[in-house]
């Protein structure tokens, strides 16, 4: 049978397309759905095309169902090796972003398709490379799924999975049944599990798992108490941070207390109290000159969140403090899925440079080092490869800790002094602009982001930072000069070598 034929009044031929990166049971999903057709009086087909990496496109597994006592004796139907747009009845995706792809495809429609799809995200290899924030927003993707199909079930299936140990093709395959788009009972479903004899109970329970979802998902949404509040709750503190959480709520204005009690747990974590104070009086000094209009709250607001940022810039104390932190051990072996009778073995590839070493040391000494050329050389040495760290090992363990425990003294530091600095006369910027020009202010706010990472990557963001500041002066007054401002900031971003940037510059 043709595809004209097969579709359009003749609804008896089902038609599905599973997406799915490697690992994720999608080659298992598509045999389960074959032998649940084939033991319950259809004739099944299923084609598979990979894609030409895990991330750059997932397996699309295809396939066709047709009821055997409608085939003609003595014939045989004639099925599609790929799906085709327009066609499809139900779409399977094991991740946000294949639901994407789906939708790219023109394979869901909302006239005739359901799409199944696990909320949970993998990030592709140009979302992790982005120079700036290059995530995909999840939200639109979410939106235009729904908008898209003719029914959508979504929930996290891969947690889901993960709570039984299996991949998330064993939830997805619950949802399937749940969808209630395939003429079979939920029994045939776990039948055709019980036949494949391996991993049957954790299988079981995740298609369990993923039936429930389904039918939550497939239920009316209602209204809930957190849809209709007007504001979000504010984050809560410990009680070493009390009085300054207090502090923040009566003297910043509202849009800013949510990004300076996190600011203030994490510049405490960093560093001490008496920095997550210094960060409270700094934006202080920005609220007392700052107008009521909503773009100098608004600024007051990224302020808030990049001030906190910039201040717990990562250095190599702050590196060697996170990778000898139990919680990290703990979420390691969560991630490998650790078994009680196993060890665990990590290790961390270091490569701090010269720069770097300067800049952990007294201010007086980093100075000395990086303008001596006979201690440059030696160090240099030193610092001109890598090492191996094991931090699950003793040794390696003491080393870094060593290092993170110089956090007392990193006060002291050159890149202390370096940084502090360099968020004063930001800060000071900050305060001159929002009497007079609170949007160029807030664009100043947000062009911190700029300011990033450690190593070439702090320095080359650090350099396009200035680049763009020192043209402050000269757009200051002007009109449209946000809008420029912005303009460079996104040129920057744009691309690591800075090209745009100075193009973006030279039009300017």
């Amino acid at each position: 049978m043709s595809q004209s034929n097969a579709v359009g009044s003749d609804e008896r031929l089902i038609t599905l397309a599973i997406l799915a990166m490697g690992g994720e049971g999608g080659g298992v999903l598509a045999d389960w759905l074959v032998d649940l057709a084939e033991h319950n009086g259809h004739v099944a087909q299923t084609t598979s095309v990979p894609g030409v990496a895990q991330r750059t496109g997932a397996t699309i597994y295809y396939l066709e169902m047709f009821p055997a006592d409608q085939v003609p004796s003595g014939q045989a139907p004639v099925m599609a090796l790929s799906p085709f747009p327009g066609v499809v009845d139900l779409v399977i995706a094991s991740e946000l972003m294949e639901a994407g792809r789906a939708l790219q495809r023109q394979l869901v429609t909302p006239e005739r398709t359901t799409l199944i799809a696990s909320t949970h995200r993998v990030y592709s290899m140009t979302e992790r490379t982005a120079v700036a924030d290059g995530r995909v927003d999840a939200g639109k993707l979410l939106e235009g799924a729904r908008a898209a199909s003719a029914c959508w079930i979504g929930a996290d299936f891969s947690q889901l999975a993960e709570q039984c140990g299996t991949p998330v093709g064993a939830t997805l395959f619950g949802a399937i049944a749940a969808s209630g788009r395939l003429p079979f009972g939920r029994s045939q479903f776990e039948q055709t599990i019980e036949r494949s004899g391996v991993g049957v109970q954790a299988s079981l329970k995740a298609f369990a798992l993923g039936w429930q979802a389904a039918q939550e998902a497939l239920k009316p949404p209602a209204q809930s108490q957190a849809d209709t509040a007007s504001e979000p709750a504010l984050p809560k503190v410990g009680p070493r941070l009390r009085d300054l959480a207090q502090r923040a709520c009566q003297q910043l204005p509202a849009p800013a207390q949510a990004h300076a009690l996190h600011g203030l747990m994490r510049l405490a974590d960093y560093q001490d109290l008496a920095y997550a104070e210094l960060y409270l009086d700094r934006l202080q000094s920005l609220c007392e000159v700052a107008p009521a209009a909503a773009p100098a709250q608004q600024a007051l607001a990224e302020a808030a969140r990049h001030l906190a940022l910039w201040m717990s810039y990562e250095d190599t104390v702050r590196v060697a403090d996170l990778k000898t932190r139990r919680s990290r051990f703990e979420r390691v072996g969560q991630e490998v899925r650790l078994g009680p009778q196993q060890g665990l073995h990590i290790n961390e590839f270091l490569h701090p440079r010269l720069e770097e070493i300067a800049d952990t040391l007294p201010a007086a000494w980093g100075r000395w080092l990086l303008r001596t050329g006979w201690a440059r050389k030696l160090v240099g040495r030193y610092a001109s490869s890598g090492r191996v760290v094991r931090t699950s090992s003793l040794r390696g363990f003491l080393l870094l800790y060593g290092v993170a425990s110089l956090r007392r003294w990193r006060p002291k530091s050159l890149r202390f002094e370096t940084e502090q600095q360099r968020i004063g006369a930001w800060l000071a910027d900050l305060r001159r602009l929002l009497p007079a020009e609170p949007e160029l202010a807030l664009e100043l706010a947000r062009a911190q982001r700029l300011v990033k990472g450690y190593g070439d990557t702090h320095a080359r963001g650090w350099r396009h930072f200035e680049m763009i500041v020192q043209q402050l002066p000269a757009m200051a007054g002007q009109a449209g000069a946000a809008v420029r401002l912005q303009t460079l900031v996104s040129a920057a971003l744009a691309d690591d070598s800075g090209q745009a940037l100075r193009s973006a510059l030279k039009a300017h």
